[in-house]
Parts: structure tokens; sequence; C-alpha cells
């Protein structure tokens, strides 16, 4: 575990901050589809992403879900960060977007951590602004973005997580993450196929050219 968190959080914490992390850390592996944390759960720890990805999303009263941002290593999620310092039950969805790995530090640790280490301090602070630039982003897509421009942001942040340019998602599923119909999806696809910028499999899309 020591080479995984040195790997990845070398460069942001203090070596006395890294043996903490070690001392109290636990290990834990996620598959890729596995839902991490629940709305209305009450959150003990916050996770440290070592490998893979994991997707935040927020779900309406009628059931819809909505993609908010994406965890990535060497980062952690401030809304998790929220509800473990305020005690709060959990606001969002949280799935593993890949096989991912990660460290879960606990609650009691966070808040001794944030007066005893300087990076700590720093790291979650960080952690707030750059997710709230993508809550903002979010909000902008949303409000003057158009379909087709929100579902060419969607396949692009895909490609990320895909070493084959094959994004291994339903139409349903996209769908639900863009918060609207399977239809419509379907359609803007067979368009974004027809000009040459995808070609459409069962449950999933490969990706030509998208600029």
């Amino acid at each position: 575990m020591r080479e995984l968190i040195e790997e990845n959080y070398a460069h942001i914490f203090e070596k006395d901050l890294i043996t903490e992390i070690i001392e109290v850390g636990t290990l834990k592996d996620v598959p890729k589809g596995a839902e991490m944390m629940q709305i209305g759960q009450y959150i003990k720890s916050m996770p440290l992403l070592l490998n893979g990805a994991i997707k935040i999303l927020r779900e309406d009263n009628d059931g819809f879900e909505l993609l908010l941002y994406y965890i990535e290593k060497g980062e952690t999620c401030s809304m998790t960060l929220n509800c473990c310092l305020n005690q709060k039950r959990s606001e969002i969805k949280a799935i593993a977007e890949k096989d991912t790995e990660l460290v879960m530090v606990p609650i009691q640790k966070m808040e001794e951590w944030m007066g005893k280490y300087r990076s700590w301090r720093n790291f979650v602070l960080n952690s707030y602004n750059e997710r709230m630039d993508e809550l903002l982003e979010v909000v902008d897509v949303i409000a003057f973005k158009k379909m087709d421009e929100r579902l060419l942001e969607y396949l692009k942040n895909k490609l990320r997580y895909s070493e084959d340019k094959i994004i291994k998602n339903t139409h349903q599923e996209i769908a639900y993450d863009l918060h609207t119909s399977r239809v419509v999806i379907s359609r803007l696809l067979k368009t974004l196929e027809k000009n040459g910028n995808i070609i459409l499999h069962r449950n999933s899309i490969e990706v030509v050219h998208i600029n």
C-alpha cells in the first residue's frame, strides 16, 4: 500500500502524513460498476483514489440521475468530505467507472489532520475548489448547451477512462447520466455515426473521431 500511496500523494503530502495514512487507512478494491455510496447513507470515512475512477451522480425525486463529475487517482470527493465533516447523510451516489483501488481514511483523522498538516488542509480546500468548478461547468452545460453538445462532452469525458476508444455503455445508461430519454440519445448517436464520428455496437460505442 505504501508504494501506491507514495506514487499518488507523495508530491502533495508530508512524509509524516503519508505514514499516518498508511497506519490508519484501509485498502479497498471496487470492481467496475459497483455502487460505492448511496443517497441517504452516513459516511464514516473518505476515499483517496490510488487507481481507477469514480463517477458522482445526483438523483431527483423521480429516480432520474445526473452525472456531476468524476474522481480520478490522486483525488478525493469534496461532497464526501462535506458529509464526513458535518456528519450529514450523503446527497450523492458514487459508482466505480472502472476497476478502482482506494484507501479509506477514518473521519476522526480528517478533522485532526486539518489542524496538524498544512498539506492536508490545502488538499481539502483545493478539492472543494476543483469540484465547485466542475459543478459550475455542469450547470453551464445544462443551462446553455444543447443535448447534442452535452452528449459530445460526455463522450469526450468517457474516452479519458477508455484504453481502446470503446465506450461500454448502453444508450439507456447514457440517457440516465445526461438526464434525458433513451430515444433522444439513440437519435443523436445515430447522427454521430452517420457523420463518421462513432461506430455503434451492441452495448458499446467505438469512437472514431470527436473534435
